[in-house]
C-alpha cells in the first residue's frame, strides 16, 4: 500500500480539535443516501474510508448500520477508537482497500475522496462493493452564496493562496469535487443546512484544516494573526459572537 502523504497525515496533530470542532452533517444526507442507493442503511455493511474521528461512522451506526472505519492516519484512527471503542477500525487508505473482495453494501467518503488517486481508488471501491452495493461520496462545502462567508473566503485565499481550499469548492462547480472523475453514472444531490457556533469554535474549525496545518514555516505565527484578524472581522458580522455557518453537503453515489 503506498504511504499517504504528509499532507493527507497533517490531520494527525489535530485529532482531539478536529473531532471537536468540525461540523456534522445533516439528518436528510442520510435519508438521500438510502433514496439513492434504494436500500435501509439499518443491517448494512458499510465501510467508512478516511473515517478521521468518526464524525460520518457515528451518523452510520446510528442508522443501524454495521460500519468498519478504514483510516491511514495513527493519530486520527486513535481518536475514532477512544470515542467509538465498539467499532472495528482498520489502518489502510481508499488506493489499496485492506477488505475482502464484495464484502460491502455500502462504500462512504466523507471528506476524503479527494485525498485518493482515483485511477486506483474508484477500481478498488468496485472491488470492495457486493453486487447490488454503492460508492457514496460526499463534502461540506462552505455556501459561498452567503456575503460573509465570500468575503471570508477572499481572505482566506490571501492568507493562504488562491489555489488552497479551507471553505471547499463550490458545490456544483463541475465535477472537480468528484477528484476528476466524469459525471457519468453517478446520482448527485446538494442538501443545505446550516449551524450556529460560537467565534472560538468557527475559528477553531477553520485551524484544523490542513492548509493550515502544513503552514508552519514561522511556527504558526502568520495563521494566529490571520485568525486574531478574522475574529476582529467577525465580530462586526456577528456582534452577539454566535456565527451561523452555511453549508451545501454535494452528494455524489455510483451504484455498482
Amino acid at each position: 500500500m503506498p504511504a499517504p502523504t504528509s499532507r493527507a497525515l497533517s490531520f494527525d496533530t489535530a485529532a482531539a480539535r478536529y473531532a471537536a470542532y468540525r461540523p456534522g452533517y445533516p439528518p436528510a444526507l442520510l435519508d438521500t443516501v438510502e433514496e439513492l442507493t434504494g436500500r435501509p442503511l439499518h443491517r448494512s455493511r458499510v465501510a467508512d474510508i478516511g473515517a478521521g474521528t468518526g464524525i460520518a461512522t457515528r451518523l452510520l451506526i446510528a442508522r443501524g448500520a454495521q460500519v468498519t472505519a478504514v483510516e491511514p492516519g495513527p493519530g486520527m484512527a486513535a481518536e475514532l477508537r477512544r470515542s467509538l471503542p465498539s467499532v472495528p477500525v482498520v489502518r489502510g487508505d481508499g488506493n489499496s482497500l485492506p477488505l475482502a473482495t464484495e464484502s460491502a453494501d455500502l462504500i462512504t467518503y466523507a471528506q476524503s475522496w479527494h485525498w485518493t488517486d482515483p485511477e486506483r481508488s474508484l477500481p478498488e471501491a468496485l472491488r470492495v462493493l457486493r453486487p447490488g452495493g454503492a460508492l457514496a461520496l460526499w463534502w461540506n462545502v462552505s455556501d459561498h452564496t452567503v456575503p460573509w462567508i465570500a468575503d471570508q473566503g477572499a481572505r482566506l485565499s490571501g492568507h493562504l493562496g488562491e489555489t488552497e481550499s479551507v471553505h471547499g469548492t463550490p458545490a456544483g462547480a463541475g465535477t472537480r469535487n468528484l477528484g476528476g472523475l466524469p459525471d457519468a453514472g453517478f446520482k448527485r444531490q446538494l442538501l443545505r443546512w446550516s449551524r450556529t457556533v460560537p467565534v472560538d469554535t468557527h475559528l477553531a474549525n477553520l485551524a484544523t484544516h490542513s492548509a493550515f496545518l502544513v503552514r508552519d514555516d514561522d511556527g504558526g505565527e502568520s495563521n494566529r494573526r490571520f485568525l486574531a484578524e478574522e475574529r476582529a472581522h467577525l465580530t462586526e458580522v456577528f456582534p452577539g459572537g454566535a456565527v451561523e455557518e452555511s453549508y451545501v453537503v454535494e452528494l455524489a453515489v455510483l451504484p455498482r
